[in-house]
């Protein structure tokens, strides 16, 4: 059958290949290009059997109509243009392209020297110009129907307040769960299967964040080495889930997922790499962007354009500060928030994002104020990992409402606290009401903090407990990669142990840690297995470890400890004055909603702020009705943090309240057992107490 292109003068404002029903459309962006050609490959992705120049250019988009053409057809692009390295060109129509709009991508990339648009090994390599065909080692993209029965699928759109963010990887979560069927391990599906449903209901997880689901290829350097991109921050296909999570050839599996997981009340928040992608620097493949416009979609040295500018650390810089490249991150946005259903966004390097209109972040740029005017993702929930390796890419507390930050800050003083570090006693008073020295201004709420103990780049909170040092060899670069600095403290012992004293005080500071986390004012975050003490040996840098170290181990899971977790979270939303939305101020007139005291029961005052080995600050909390409740206590917690020796406590008399009842103590054999207390109660060592007020 002859393919070619409609004399119609059909143009659609859609980038991507567009079914309509009765053929395809297909529009790709390049302002450089003299030339594009629409590939067309046999459906499993092996034979080309067409090439044709796109037909039309209106401006910087060029464009096609082919009438007949149906969903799962396979295709790619090559481009024309100048070979100019040292002017930003890098046009080589030897090289076939991945449509940066595919909705699915076909097949694995097979390493070839031929991915790469110059000869390795020539003099100059990147100067030099490579004739070989890639298309038989690309992956392709597959055109789509869009159409899916959501059958009453909306929005959940919980309040900040209100979330618990539980953070896991779509394979590692389901890779070693004895009841997930083997079929269904390592996929949508399978993330979505009863028994993962059922465990993250029972702790009472209201949002998961899912590490990368956008295509992203393997690193040739880690394939050569036996090891895989695990983590998946090299994504390549902004618009399509990965194919290596789906248990057949749909992606309907995804959205699949997102419905089941709305259906049981938990929101699904993407974890999203807008800030470079997997073609490296200008010595990297070239598979899509650096083929199709090279001098649009990045960044380039403003010395020299033959060289990329990296504010990543992975050898390329996405150049958002380009219109077209802009409008392809918020067409990906809208994509999965109209089309998939998801809730929200974590986006990784956020700091990049906010290089727009000059190479400094600005937290007014282009980035963040197409964001807050757009109407579709204005309203879903963003999170920022505010830092890249650039020049003044650190911005914890710089981001403009609505977004929220991962907090490191929370995470390395809380280790430190529970560690015993001195002087730590001011540092973490901020974490546990919010870091208001970070957040507290430009009208950014109490839950502008996303607090966290452990993420999937460090230790998990099992490690933590666990090792003094990392242990990354099995990454194969001697134990050089990864943080140094991990606050961790081993209990005596580096690693497993039988030692029956070092395993309870391991345990111990995993609940005072988690307390600590769930009676903090902010968004908690918990690291996936985190409550099954899931170990990685170690491994801090678990990027690569597509196997038994980055896989969650169900079969080893604190079953007491799952329990302890769960009842945490209960607590946490049982008690309003844990949640507010606007940071407390404790000089207000009327009742008070937040007070700190010492051991004698006296408020705290600047001495005893400054007393470096002071282990132990007491944290009264209330919650003050408005309106009709104008002025009425709802809600109040006294909440002792103890990381030092045992204690005596005298229980303050504040706001009316003569009379407290303990309601949680994490050294006890019950924890959340309620036992009244006297004026003087004896405060263990190690623990975190709260007691709840009786009158």
């Amino acid at each position: 059958m002859t393919i070619s292109f409609s004399e119609l003068d059909f143009l659609k404002p859609e980038l991507g290949a567009e079914f309509t029903g009765d053929g395809v459309h297909f529009a790709v962006f390049s302002a450089h290009a003299e030339q594009v050609d629409l590939c067309l490959f046999s459906p499993d992705g092996k034979e080309e059997t067409a090439r044709m120049p796109l037909p039309k250019r209106e401006g910087d988009i060029w464009s096609g109509y082919v009438a007949g053409l149906r969903p799962g057809t396979v295709y790619g692009y090559r481009a024309h243009g100048p070979y100019d390295p040292s002017a930003g060109h890098r046009f080589n129509p030897n090289k076939l392209l991945l449509d940066p709009y595919a909705k699915q991508v076909m097949g694995e990339l097979a390493w070839d020297d031929a991915l790469y648009g110059y000869r390795i090994g020539a003099a100059e390599e990147d100067m030099s110009f490579d004739e070989r065909d890639s298309a038989p080692f690309m992956v392709k993209g597959v055109v789509q129907d869009p159409n899916f029965d959501w059958d009453g699928d909306l929005a959940i759109r919980r309040p900040w307040t209100d979330t618990i963010i539980y953070e896991a990887h779509v394979r590692g979560m389901t890779m070693l769960h004895p009841d997930v069927p083997e079929n269904l391990r390592g996929t949508f599906l399978g993330m979505c299967s009863d028994p993962i449903i059922d465990h993250l209901t029972k702790l009472g997880i209201t949002a998961v964040e899912v590490l990368p689901i956008q295509y992203f290829p393997d690193d040739r350097y880690l394939l050569e080495k036996g090891l895989r991109n695990y983590w998946g921050y090299q994504t390549l296909g902004f618009f399509a889930p990965q194919p290596r999570f789906m248990a057949g050839d749909r992606i309907t599996e995804f959205k699949t997922m997102v419905k089941r997981f709305h259906a049981a009340g938990i929101e699904v928040i993407m974890d999203v790499v807008y800030n470079h992608t997997a073609e490296g620097s200008e010595r990297g493949p070239t598979l899509s962007f650096r083929g199709l416009d090279n001098l649009s979609y990045y960044r380039l040295s403003p010395d020299d354009k033959r060289h990329s500018y990296d504010t990543t650390g992975t050898g390329n810089t996405l150049n958002v500060a380009h219109p077209m490249v802009l409008r392809m991150v918020l067409d990906s946005l809208r994509y999965w928030v109209g089309v998939m259903h998801v809730d929200g966004f974590r986006f990784d390097l956020a700091s990049t994002l906010g290089r727009t209109r000059h190479v400094e972040f600005d937290r007014d740029g282009g980035f963040f104020d197409a964001i807050r005017q757009d109407p579709v993702l204005a309203g879903v929930k963003l999170i920022a990992e505010p830092w890249d390796v650039g020049d003044g890419g650190y911005q914890v507390g710089g981001f403009p409402h609505p977004f929220r930050e991962w907090n490191d800050k929370y995470r390395d003083d809380v280790r430190r606290y529970w560690k015993g570090d001195e002087g730590m006693i001011a540092c973490v008073s901020q974490r546990l009401t919010g870091s208001a020295v970070q957040f507290n201004h430009s009208d950014r709420g109490a839950t502008t903090s996303i607090n966290l103990l452990s993420a999937h780049d460090g230790f998990t909170l099992a490690d933590t407990v666990s090792y003094d040092g990392k242990h990354n060899e099995a990454n194969g670069e001697d134990n050089q990669d990864g943080h140094s600095a991990n606050h961790s403290h081993n209990m005596g012992w580096e690693g497993p142990t039988d030692d029956d004293g070092i395993n309870t005080a391991r345990a111990r500071r995993r609940r005072n840690m988690m307390a600590t986390l769930l009676l903090s004012q902010g968004v908690p975050m918990i690291l996936g297995g985190d409550e099954l003490a899931n170990s990685q040996g170690g491994n801090n840098n678990a990027y690569c470890q597509d196997n038994e170290i980055g896989w969650t181990d169900w079969s080893g899971r604190d079953d007491p400890f799952v329990d302890f977790c769960g009842r945490m979270i209960a607590f946490r939303k049982q008690h309003g004055c844990l949640r507010p939305e606007r940071f407390l101020n404790g000089d207000n007139e009327g009742p008070r909603e937040i007070a700190w005291f010492g051991e004698d029961g006296a408020p705290m005052d600047e001495e005893a702020w400054g007393q470096a080995g002071r282990r132990m600050v007491v944290l009264y909390l209330a919650k003050v009705g408005t309106n009709g409740d104008t002025g009425k206590i709802l809600d109040q917690l006294l909440i002792v943090f103890n990381a030092g020796g045992e204690c005596e406590l005298r229980l303050p008399a504040v706001n009316g309240a003569q009379a407290w009842t303990r309601v949680l103590d994490t050294g006890a054999q019950a924890p959340f057992e309620p036992v009244a207390a006297e004026e003087t109660v004896k405060v263990p060592g190690e623990c975190v107490l709260a007691f709840q007020s009786a009158s």
